[in-house]
C-alpha cells in the first residue's frame, strides 16, 4: 500500500478507490424513462389481459387501437404510468438501492443472493402498495380506449383520475388490488432488482467483460426474463381487479373465474408482457447506470 506521513505524523493512503452509487430517486427518474419508450406496449398488454374471451393477438389489437381512436391512443395513460413510476419504482428502487449499499459498505462485501432476494421482495412490496392508486388509474385510463363511449371513464390525466376515483368511489377503491400489486411488486423486484445485482455479478467475475453498457444490457435481458416468468399470473389477476366495476368480490373470485377459462387465461398478454418488460427493464437499468456513473453520489474505498 503506498502511503506518505504528514508533518503532523497523520498517516495518508493514496490506494483509496472512488467509486459511485445510485442516489434514492435516481430508480424512479430511469424507469419513468424507460416507460415513455414502452407504454405502447404496456397498453396493448393491458388490453389483451382485459379480454373476457381471447379474440385478438398481439399485432390484431394494435391495429384495431390504432384504426379506432389513432396513433396518439398508444400512448393514452401516460401520465399515469409516469405517475406510476415515480411512486412504485422510485420507492423499490430507493428501499433496495439503499439498503443495499450500506450493507455492503459495513461488511465490506458484497451481500449474498438470498439476503438480495428478500431485500428485493421487501422493496418491491412496499413499493406496490405505494404505486397502488397510480396503477389503478393507469389501467383504466389505458383500458378506456376500447370501450364503447357510453362506458368510458375519460379521466384527464392521472390527477383528475384519482380526485375521481375517490369522489366517486371512496378512498378504499384506490386501493383496490393492492394485496395482488404488492405481491406482484414483491415478484417483479426479485426478477428486476436481485436478478440484475447477481447476472452482473456473475457476468464481471467470468473476467471477460468490464462494467460497462454491454454488461448491462446481458445481465438486464436476463433480469427482465426472471421477472416476467415470475409475475405474470398475478399481473392478470390484478389488472382484472383493477379494471372490474365491481363483479369481482375478492382476490380469490378473480382467481376462481380466471381459473373457469382455462389455465392459459393466467399467461393472456404474455408475449407483450414479454416484449413490454424487458426491454423496460433494459432501458432502465442501462439509464440507471449512466445516471449512476455520471451523477452518483462518491464514496470511497
Amino acid at each position: 500500500m503506498n502511503s506518505n506521513v504528514s508533518p503532523a505524523g497523520v498517516c495518508f493512503s493514496y490506494n483509496m478507490q472512488e467509486n459511485r452509487i445510485s442516489r434514492w430517486y435516481f430508480g424512479g427518474v430511469s424507469s419513468s424513462a424507460a416507460a415513455c419508450l414502452t407504454h405502447p406496449l404496456d397498453l396493448i398488454k393491458v388490453h389483451l389481459q382485459t379480454q373476457q374471451e381471447v379474440r385478438l393477438r398481439m399485432i390484431g389489437m394494435t391495429v384495431n387501437v390504432v384504426r379506432r381512436e389513432g396513433y396518439l391512443a398508444l400512448y393514452s395513460g401516460l401520465s399515469a404510468s409516469l405517475c406510476r413510476q415515480m411512486t412504485y419504482s422510485l420507492s423499490r428502487f430507493a428501499i433496495y438501492e439503499t439498503i443495499r449499499d450500506r450493507i455492503n459498505r459495513e461488511n465490506k462485501t458484497l451481500m449474498p443472493f438470498y439476503q438480495k432476494v428478500l431485500l428485493g421482495a421487501f422493496g418491491g412490496f412496499a413499493g406496490g402498495l405505494i404505486g397502488t392508486p397510480a396503477d389503478l388509474v393507469n389501467v383504466r385510463m389505458q383500458n378506456d380506449v376500447k370501450l364503447p363511449a357510453e362506458l368510458r371513464r375519460n379521466y384527464a390525466h392521472v390527477l383528475d383520475g384519482l380526485l375521481r376515483v375517490w369522489k366517486e368511489e371512496g378512498i378504499f377503491k384506490l386501493f383496490s388490488g393492492a394485496t395482488m400489486a404488492s405481491v406482484r411488486g414483491a415478484l417483479v423486484s426479485i426478477g428486476q432488482l436481485s436478478c440484475y445485482d447477481q447476472s452482473k455479478q456473475l457476468v464481471l467475475a467470468t473476467g471477460y467483460f468490464t462494467d460497462n453498457i454491454l454488461t448491462h444490457f446481458l445481465a438486464s435481458v436476463f433480469a427482465g426474463g426472471c421477472a416476467i416468468i415470475l409475475c405474470q399470473p398475478l399481473d392478470v389477476v390484478k389488472t382484472r381487479i383493477m379494471n372490474s366495476k365491481l363483479e369481482y368480490r375478492s382476490v380469490l373470485h378473480c382467481l376462481t373465474e380466471t381459473a373457469k377459462l382455462g389455465p392459459k387465461a393466467f399467461y393472456k398478454g404474455l408475449v407483450p408482457a414479454a416484449i413490454r418488460l424487458i426491454p423496460q427493464t433494459v432501458f432502465t437499468f442501462i439509464f440507471l447506470e449512466q445516471l449512476k456513473q455520471h451523477f452518483g453520489l462518491v464514496v470511497v474505498t
